[in-house]
């Protein structure tokens, strides 16, 4: 009988407000009674998973979101995770003179002194929460970048999971060469293991030849912008087909990959919580999608499944982070060396 191969799996869940994918982002007292449907996830949990639930401010700062939250972390004793997931565009210090929503929320555009601010905030809620201070953290939008390593290592983070490998949007943060495994970055004296998203690409040398292509070009900065859409597979079941997932693992698998960053989100569990989750039956096809992948992994695998802050502990993470020689990426501290 052919011998499994061994791979870790983290499943995490970003805990948020409904109303986001739409182009609109609500600033103040944004609606979250998805948290209700938390509880629809125990098909799931009847498997050894072990996931991380990431919190947004706009759940935490909610008295009936507080009590969904702890209605199933206490129906799965020491085994769900807290963290926390950094929605900057309603989490304070906010400015009371601009509009209720935005359409823009760029991380760039917050200064770090006070996005140092709202980190710091955002921790102090989940710690009256969960009574210990949060060490996992996702920043919102995958829109991680340089400036911001030091910033979550002096708020005491240990483990993220904000990198998306292949991802260059032109507005946005430069992730397009990060290693596919977990990772660590120095940044303030101190050490972050980073679990980025599960991204391989279509083709091994495709990521290789668009770096060479020269920055000056306009047309290549767009086609590494545009990879996640026709060359980059990614492994967010609400965007992709059972069979892709699959096939995304085994590849994945194949060139190396030893840790599985399964991710959705709790708006994506409510009907009509987000756009592309519009009624009952595309919320029961999503959870059953998530639920028939995990089990096949089971099948096909020999899966340990591990917290983020677990996997952060777990002497898989061994590889140190080296910027490239242009030091122009956002998945590393500009303090690490080549």
């Amino acid at each position: 009988m052919k011998q499994k191969l061994e791979i870790i799996l983290a499943v995490s869940l970003d805990v948020e407000e409904e109303g986001l994918f739409g182009g609109q982002y609500a600033r103040f007292s944004p609606q979250v009674t998805n948290t209700a449907n938390l509880l629809r996830l125990r098909p799931l949990m009847s498997m050894p998973i072990r996931p991380t639930l990431l919190c947004a401010h706009s759940v935490l700062d909610n008295p009936g979101a507080r009590a969904d939250i702890a209605a199933f972390c206490a129906e799965f004793p020491g085994r769900v995770e807290i963290g926390t997931h950094l929605h900057h565009w309603n989490t304070p210090p906010l400015s009371e003179t601009k509009n209720g929503s935005a359409c823009s929320v760029c991380s760039a555009d917050v200064p770090p002194d006070i996005m140092g601010e709202k980190l710091n905030h955002l921790l102090e809620l989940a710690e009256d929460f969960c009574g210990e201070r949060p060490t996992s953290f996702r920043m919102g939008r995958w829109d991680i970048r340089a400036e911001h390593w030091p910033l979550l290592a002096l708020a005491g983070i240990t483990c993220d999971a904000s990198v998306r490998p292949l991802h260059s949007p032109l507005k946005g943060p430069n992730h397009f060469a990060a290693p596919a495994n977990p990772y660590r970055i120095r940044a303030a004296d101190k050490t972050i293991v980073e679990i980025p998203l599960t991204v391989t690409p279509l083709f091994p040398s495709l990521p290789r030849l668009l770096e060479r292509l020269p920055d000056v070009c306009d047309l290549s900065r767009r086609t590494r912008a545009g990879l996640k859409n026709w060359g980059a597979l990614a492994l967010l079941p609400v965007h992709h087909p059972l069979w892709l997932m699959r096939l995304t693992t085994r590849l994945f698998v194949e060139r190396g990959g030893t840790v599985l960053s399964l991710t959705w989100h709790s708006s994506e569990m409510m009907p009509g919580g987000a756009p592309h989750i519009p009624d009952a039956a595309s919320v029961d096809a999503l959870l059953d999608k998530i639920y028939r992948y995990t089990q096949w992994l089971y099948d096909n695998f020999s899966v340990c499944s591990l917290t983020m802050r677990e996997l952060g502990q777990d002497a898989a993470c061994e590889n140190e982070a080296s910027l490239r020689e242009d030091n122009k990426c956002d998945w590393c501290c500009a303090e690490n060396g080549p």
